[in-house]
């Protein structure tokens, strides 16, 4: 179980567990793996609290029912992993700023904050109108040699590029 503790993975043998992570998943679901829709479904839930059954009568709740089913429980798993990998290898911290944000941009809260912030809704709506997230599109869509997912992946990698050059070389530097 030593490789529980190492503070670096092969990015190949992540990559083959992933696939066959994929593999399960389409065998005992039939479904790919995702995760936006879990949000999604977290939201209408949270939902549910304040306007109660009304949730279910909207059009997107009743192709994606507001409940926990296995897509949840996969994002929760990703935290657990997450934070379990993270405490065997002794690199768990818990850190507001990152160091390269730090550098950049100074000890200031808030702007980080509220660029997290903004980030998370512009991506979840990115994922919403793609109809997939990176993990549906970037590994089960590109599994399965979608063409509309393989688009996908090449806009992720270079809106992400863009987006790092434009805050930490345009802004920042």
């Amino acid at each position: 179980m030593e490789f529980l503790t190492m503070k670096l993975w092969s990015p190949y043998l992540v990559g083959i567990g992933i696939g066959i992570l994929s593999w399960f998943t389409f065998l005992l679901s039939n479904k790919p793996i995702g995760c936006s829709t879990a949000f999604a479904r977290t939201s209408g839930m949270m939902e549910r609290w304040f306007i109660g059954n009304k949730v279910d009568e909207k059009l997107y709740f009743k192709e994606f029912p507001a409940k926990i089913d296995w897509e949840w429980m996969l994002v929760l798993g990703i935290f657990i992993g997450s934070f379990l990998s993270a405490k065997f290898s002794g690199e768990f911290k818990v850190q507001w700023i990152p160091s390269v944000w730090l550098a950049t941009f100074g000890s200031n809260i808030t702007p980080r904050v509220l660029t997290a912030f903004l980030g998370g809704i512009i991506l979840g709506l990115g994922a919403r109108w793609a109809g997939g997230c990176t993990s549906g599109h970037g590994i089960s869509g590109t599994l399965q040699l979608t063409v509309s997912s393989w688009i996908a992946a090449v806009c992720f990698f270079i809106s992400g590029i863009a987006t790092a050059y434009f805050i930490y070389y345009r802004i920042g530097g």
